[in-house]
């Protein structure tokens, strides 16, 4: 059950706030809607709590409010947050590579990693003390929350993962050994790090490619853990985009089924974002739910207020349309880890 924070009001419970990608307008609205009010700089509520679920920042136009907004909840007492993928991207986009690499920077410049972080860059480029601050406080920011009750992760919950990294890093936190070791694909850091801010995903046959709506053209395609059974590439697809072809019908094979999670029903309700939704929020699950609509791209920054419930309500959803300003243009490019 949900604790009471010792204050004169009762504390009801989190509201959990997925992928804002610098839609900072947005998110106020969204906020005010859910009953906060800026008191002495900070978003607050007098029963309740944000979660936000990561990925503040890139794409959208107000980045640096969207952040500034969650940072302060956050180190008031008045939310909490996990890492998302954008965040750890911006960390190692901007951090040295080792001595003995053949790189320069852990993330490298490439033009599709450049376009990626551009419009943060851009929008942080007169602040340059404000970018390094964000930088220390995005290192700050936990992979996980269990508390509570429930699960907050950007991506995908792997137990086993989970596990491994709270052995060494019990506050779900990373610092620098494990931020150069993360990029790494043969370390387990790196594994830990992209399942749980990436989630899993499977490689498309040779040649083959997904066009996507979103602009993007990806080789491979994201996966879901719910599925207890899976048979075949329809039964775990966790996308807008149909896959190509048949490849639906296309059986799993003992490899592939190795490389999935599986997050069963009787776990604690689990919340999520990454994974570009679109249309009116539903649950995929009676535990699971995903907080990722795509606010860039469909319109929609989406919340779930939640009570202290083990089986998830789709009436708890509450989102906010996005002005056409803060919707972004994206551009194609080959992207797989967006």
């Amino acid at each position: 059950m949900v604790h009471q924070i010792a204050t004169k009001s009762v504390f009801e419970g989190y509201d959990l706030i997925g992928d804002v990608h610098g839609c900072g307008a947005t998110l106020v609205a969204l906020l005010e809607k859910l009953g906060y009010r800026q008191r002495s700089g900070v978003y607050r509520h007098p029963r309740r709590r944000v979660i936000f679920l990561g990925d503040l920042i890139d794409r959208g136009p107000r980045i640096r409010l969207a952040v500034t907004i969650a940072r302060r909840m956050v180190e008031s007492g008045e939310a909490q947050i996990v890492m998302g993928n954008h965040e750890y991207n911006a960390l190692a986009y901007t951090h040295p590579a080792p001595p003995n690499s053949q790189q320069r920077w852990l993330r490298e410049h490439t033009p599709r990693h450049n376009r990626i972080i551009q419009d943060t860059l851009e929008q942080y480029r007169d602040h340059t003390n404000e970018w390094e601050d964000t930088l220390a406080w995005f290192k700050t920011l936990p992979l996980f929350l269990e508390q509570d009750g429930l699960r907050v992760v950007h991506a995908c919950w792997d137990h086993q993962l989970i596990t491994q990294f709270k052995q060494d890093y019990p506050d779900g936190c990373l610092d620098d050994d494990f931020l150069v070791a993360s990029t790494d694909p043969s370390t387990q850091a790196f594994q830990i790090l992209d399942r749980l801010t990436r989630g899993s995903h499977l490689p498309l046959p040779d040649n083959v490619a997904i066009h996507s709506g979103d602009g993007f053209t990806r080789r491979s395609f994201r996966t879901h853990f719910w599925a207890a059974s899976p048979q075949c590439w329809g039964d775990v697809a966790f996308q807008p985009d149909n896959l190509p072809g048949d490849l639906e019908q296309r059986p799993l094979s003992q490899k592939e089924r190795e490389t999935l999670t599986y997050y069963g029903p009787d776990e604690p309700p689990l919340f999520v974002g990454h994974y570009w939704c679109e249309g009116i929020p539903a649950l995929p699950t009676a535990n699971i739910a995903c907080l990722d609509y795509s606010a860039v791209k469909y319109g929609r920054l989406v919340a779930y207020r939640w009570n202290g419930e083990q089986n998830l309500n789709a009436d708890q959803f509450v989102w906010i349309r996005v002005a056409k300003e803060e919707q972004s243009v994206l551009n194609t490019v080959q992207d797989d880890d967006d």
